[in-house]
């Protein structure tokens, strides 16, 4: 299975590089949001299992001709004192290498969960001082605050929607539920889930530029995402309008938004733990590109190029495990 090892190289070499800089620069996501996010997250999970999986089988290889026979093998050296001669130095140093990465990223992916989930705790504390419910919108604090803040604060049943009254005087009632439903669909659809998972991705392997790349992308994915749902309840002009107040807001220092890798939107400002939320750390460029895409709509792509799309994501999550587990199937 020497060869099933430097195909699995060369797919996480294509993954963590070329791929996600390609579909980064790409226009179409824009078009076809969740296709786009998607195909990001088989991305991730295939560029990582790749990854692990390269240094596993080869570090094996001298063990049997699949995973299955060599992990045996390599377990009745580890419990039933078998000679190891027949795997060498480099073999081991690459079944340990992969060891040790697979534990990393299982550690930062928990680390960053842990580390997320205190700042939300501090912030809702923070909340519960500074703040006070809507009068006539459910599970929506108002914040004393002259810059319009709006951003929604993920915890299951506790999840709450926080505006600035600084908000609330600058919007219509069109806006403010344009505003509201954008929020609530990041709730609903549970986005932060998602930006855990590449936050701690980006966390995990820093010197990689393409997880922040990922993480940037997937964030402005998914307020494309929640303006799309905004749009089934108000027109395209009332959400631009929101859009644009709402954006008007002071965004946060660069310290602020690596601080918390769920930031939402930039568009806490100045408001104290304001960031710690659903949204991605997005700035002005993720903003104007929100906008240009409602005042300058591109067709939706068609069935051909959706299915082409989705494909593509479901083979980079099937290759790699039957590299792993078969690789005679694709001999």
């Amino acid at each position: 299975m020497f060869w099933a090892s430097y195909l699995l190289a060369a797919l996480a070499i294509i993954l963590a590089w070329p791929a996600p800089i390609a579909l980064s620069r790409a226009a179409w996501p824009a078009r076809a949001p969740f296709t786009a996010m998607v195909l990001w997250q088989s991305i991730a999970l295939a560029g990582g299992l790749s990854m692990i999986g390269a240094m596993l089988v080869w570090g094996l290889e001298p063990l049997g001709d699949n995973l299955v026979s060599a992990s045996a093998g390599f377990f009745s050296i580890l419990f039933d004192d078998d000679s190891a001669q027949t795997l060498g130095v480099i073999h081991v140093f690459a079944i340990s290498a992969a060891t040790l990465l697979f534990g990393h990223l299982v550690f930062t992916l928990a680390l960053t969960f842990v580390r997320i989930r205190r700042q939300r705790s501090r912030h809702r504390d923070m909340l519960n001082l500074l703040s006070s419910p809507a009068a006539d919108q459910p599970a929506t604090l108002v914040i004393s605050h002259p810059a319009p803040v709006a951003y929604c604060l993920p915890g299951g049943a506790r999840s709450v929607t926080v505006m600035s009254d600084g908000l609330m005087d600058l919007l219509s009632r069109a806006e403010l539920d344009a505003v509201l439903t954008h929020e609530n669909a990041h709730l609903h659809q549970r986005h932060h889930l998602l930006l855990w998972a590449f936050a701690a991705w980006r966390a995990a392997l820093p010197w990689l530029p393409t997880s922040q790349l990922a993480q940037r992308s997937v964030s402005e994915l998914i307020e494309m995402l929640a303006d799309d749902e905004a749009l089934r309840h108000v027109d395209e002009p009332t959400l631009v309008r929101a859009i644009a107040i709402v954006g008007s807001g002071a965004l946060p220092s660069p310290a602020d938004a690596l601080d918390d890798p769920l930031g939402e939107e930039g568009r806490s400002g100045p408001v104290p733990g304001a960031s710690d939320v659903s949204g991605g750390a997005a700035d002005a460029r993720s903003t104007a590109h929100r906008l240009r895409r409602l005042l300058t709509p591109l067709p939706p792509l068609n069935r051909i190029q959706q299915g082409l799309a989705l494909s593509t994501a479901g083979m980079l999550l099937v290759v790699p495990p039957v590299l792993l587990v078969a690789p005679e199937l694709l001999g």
